[in-house]
């Protein structure tokens, strides 16, 4: 951030949402302009790939399994980036 300009509010970030596993909650969150993000509280389905079968079907996700950055996101069932989860069935 260049020390002669002012800070704007568009360049503020959001707090994480640590999605977990469950029915489908969203809340929206207002974005700029008349816009509104849909953000999810909890979530149980997910689009998978599998690149053996050069397909990507929306499966259920029934576990979190392995977390690399964090022990406690298994444990609460957190769904982010990068962690190993058990989906429903091959396609």
């Amino acid at each position: 951030m260049p020390v002669h300009k002012k800070k704007r509010n568009f360049e503020m970030g959001k707090q994480a949402t640590h999605t977990k596993l469950g029915a489908r909650k969203l809340i929206y969150i207002k974005g700029r302009g008349a816009n509104y993000k849909p953000r999810a509280l909890r979530i149980d389905v997910g689009n998978f790939t599998w690149a053996s079968q050069a397909i990507a079907k929306k499966t259920r996700v029934i576990d979190v399994v392995y977390n690399a950055t964090n022990r406690e996101l298994v444990k609460t069932k957190t769904l982010v980036k990068n962690s190993v989860v058990v989906s429903d069935a091959a396609p």
